[in-house]
């Protein structure tokens, strides 16, 4: 979450006004307030460190007289943290975030939303909110992602300022003998650290030998310094010129480049380093996003209030705030810090006018990187159920016609390396009639896999498919209930099945009996998260989800198998979603 410590922005008037005529932009100097009636309400929720020059620019539009068509606008503008604003639209929408968690109760959903990154958007889109298509999107400011470090820290370790880093060189640090002390604001919650996050598991990837390990290496390191608050990581900088404070206190973590500007700005006894580090990191780009469903009238002022902030005036009320513009140049009073790009560098490239803030993002790296976070840095109890009824020896053309049970088994044993010890896993297999008349075979009970690792890797090397049916409801009961019956407080008790078909078991129980056992053995004091993974045509989503319905988890379908290895990470990050 945003740092509390910025200061407010002066009022800048704004150079140029515009209306909407006929349907037409038409430049204007002021309105006349008694030239307009009645009143629009457009509610604008944009981050805390943009919304002092967003709201002094609606109020100088409030002054001359703000208008459309006749009828008088009033802007309400509120700071508010992206994550908050996420959970409301994630809730409204039907979306799953990995690690946001619900909405509080005041939350509520704005005309206009400025969050700090497109990100937010993207994870909305991809987490479920089909229908959420948010009008507009393009930037209206920008702060570029960088590392931030105690002065004394970069220039004797790193050379800063005259040595250019590379992400690298920041993982062999935070990775070495003696390792950095690295620290990040948790990424599921925070645009700042998912760049850096993103920047720094894409250095591991590529750097040769195991990338999965070292990604997840990467990721653990990490993890032992992230804070769930912004302020809270700020913190823990080095408060004392003392050596020894400076050796034990956080040495480095991705923060915005105004976060540098208003860390220091409050003359801290150790300044902080920006480090702008090559490959430049995916900035914070500030979309404006005109949420779906509000009507013509307030779109239309959400039109006007946009074209109001990429003015020039505007810009320098951005400079006061310690942001760039759009394209990485800067209003009047800008203080860049020591060893900045000047004036457009230190991010990503910048769509062209007219263009959304989001362009050049990829949803799957996106989702991949939460996903990978969220499963390496928590723990939990799991058992995972794979299918292996005759169907899944159905070859998969896009996957060189490997069979559908080769490409799940693979995905599986894929996920289980970015689980660390504190997991424990279980692994059964079903089909029909496996054992005697049962359904489901157990090839590993639940237990650590600090001791059970190496068996759960020969158990889904040596998993074949039968002959016969999908054997899911039967399962389905007896996985939930082991789950249950091994409750263990603290962690994400789970089932996760991976399926190709509907219910096939003509002796076994029915749907409607399924469900009425579901919700007779749901226990809120011993919650039973359930995960299906559908793979192929034949699966029937409604099927899975009147199982998920009463159980909390999700259901996950792809035609694609080749596909699953991302649904299973993303369905595996899933966590029961208290209330924020």
């Amino acid at each position: 979450m945003r740092s509390s410590i910025r200061g407010a922005g002066a009022a800048l008037a704004a150079t140029a006004l515009v209306v909407v005529v006929g349907g037409s932009w038409v430049g204007y100097q002021q309105l006349a307030g008694p030239s307009c009636s009645g009143e629009i309400q457009l509610a604008v929720a944009a981050a805390p460190e943009v919304a002092p020059a967003v709201e002094a620019a609606a109020a100088q539009w409030t002054t001359d007289g703000a208008a459309v068509g006749g009828t008088c606008i009033k802007v309400n503008v509120t700071a508010s943290e992206p994550v908050e604003v996420a959970a409301a639209v994630a809730s409204k929408h039907g979306a799953s975030l990995a690690g946001v968690g619900q909405a509080s109760g005041t939350a509520v959903t704005p005309d206009v939303w400025i969050p700090d990154s497109s990100t937010w958007l993207l994870r909305l889109k991809s987490g479920g909110a089909t229908a959420f298509a948010p009008g507009n999107g393009a930037s209206i400011a920008r702060s570029p992602i960088v590392v931030a470090m105690p002065q004394p820290v970069a220039s004797t370790k790193f050379g800063w300022p005259e040595k250019k880093l590379t992400w690298n060189d920041m993982l062999r640090a935070v990775r070495g003998d003696k390792p950095l002390r690295a620290g990040i604001v948790e990424p599921t919650q925070d645009a700042a650290g998912l760049s850096g996050l993103l920047s720094l598991t894409a250095a591991a990837s590529g750097g040769g030998g195991d990338a999965q390990q070292a990604t997840t290496a990467a990721l653990r390191a990490l993890a032992t310094g992230r804070s769930a608050l912004r302020q809270d990581l700020l913190a823990r900088f080095p408060r004392s010129n003392d050596p020894t404070s400076i050796a034990s206190a956080l040495g480095a973590a991705a923060l915005s480049e105004e976060d540098v500007i208003a860390y220091n700005n409050t003359k801290p006894p150790i300044p902080l380093a920006a480090l702008y580090l090559e490959p430049s990191p995916m900035p914070l780009d500030y979309p404006y996003a005109v949420l779906p469903g509000i009507d013509q009238a307030k779109a239309s002022a959400a039109k006007v209030l946009f074209e109001l902030l990429t003015t020039q005036g505007f810009k320098n009320r951005l400079a006061v705030q310690s942001l760039r513009a759009p394209d990485g140049n800067w209003g009047e009073g800008f203080k860049a810090p020591q060893g900045a790009p000047s004036p457009a560098g230190g991010g990503t490239a910048v769509p062209p006018s007219g263009g959304t803030a989001a362009g050049g993002l990829d949803p799957v790296a996106i989702d991949r990187a939460v996903s990978g976070w969220s499963i390496a840095t928590q723990s939990g109890r799991m058992l995972c159920v794979i299918d292996v009824s005759g169907s899944m020896k159905a070859p998969v053309p896009s996957a060189n016609n490997a069979s559908r049970e080769q490409v799940t088994v693979a995905a599986a044993s894929r996920g289980l390396n970015l689980f660390d010890d504190s997991w424990s896993i279980g692994l059964w297999t079903f089909s029909t009639e496996l054992v005697g008349s049962r359904d489901w075979r157990e090839i590993e009970p639940i237990s650590p896999l600090s001791g059970n690792r190496g068996k759960l890797e020969q158990g889904l090397a040596g998993i074949r498919p039968s002959s016969g049916d999908t054997g899911l409801y039967d399962t389905m009961l007896a996985a939930y209930k082991t789950v249950q019956d091994g409750w263990e407080p603290g962690r994400v008790n789970s089932v996760v099945l991976f399926t190709d078909g509907k219910n096939e078991d003509k002796n076994g129980i029915s749907q409607s009996a399924l469900i009425s056992r579901l919700k007779q053995l749901n226990d809120p004091e011993r919650p039973v998260q359930v995960v299906i993974i559908g793979i192929g045509s034949e699966v029937s989503k409604a099927e899975l989800q009147s199982i998920t319905n009463v159980t909390g988890g999700g259901a996950f379908v792809t035609e694609d198998p080749s596909k699953i290895g991302d649904i299973f990470l993303k369905a595996i990050a899933l966590r029961p979603n208290a209330p924020r």
